[in-house]
């Protein structure tokens, strides 16, 4: 069974860094996708970051490139999100999400299409 474990989030000001931990288990095979997700109150859950196993690729939004960085562990299926300088909008759940054992092959990110999910940590930025 696929289990996710988020950790590393917290309470900064403005202007800080976190990094956020996230180790899966239950990952057999050696391709999937991994990646983050936010969501704030009120609001839809947010694609952050996703990097693929099958090639190293990785993506972002938008708003997010130059101070996000995501980075994996393969032998320990673990992915982090480095956070720098962080804004108050970026205040959310932080969940860690997982796409894999849907099919044969290789995997790449597709945010629409995680099907394993973390229970999420959560960041609090301060203005």
């Amino acid at each position: 069974e696929v289990q996710l474990v988020e950790s590393g989030g917290g309470l900064v000001q403005a202007g800080g860094s976190l990094r956020l931990s996230c180790a899966a288990s239950g990952v057999t095979f050696d391709d999937y996708a991994i990646g983050w997700f936010r969501q704030a109150p009120g609001q839809e859950r947010q694609g952050v970051s996703c990097i693929s196993s099958t090639d190293g690729s990785t993506y972002y939004a938008d708003s997010l490139k130059g101070r996000f960085t995501i980075t994996s562990d393969n032998a320990k299926n673990t992915v982090y999100l480095q956070m720098n300088s962080l804004k108050p909008e970026d205040t959310a759940v932080y969940y860690c999400a997982v796409l894999w054992g849907l099919y044969s092959g290789n995997y790449y990110c597709n945010f629409d299409d995680m099907n394993y999910w973390g229970k999420g940590t959560l960041v609090t930025v301060s203005p």
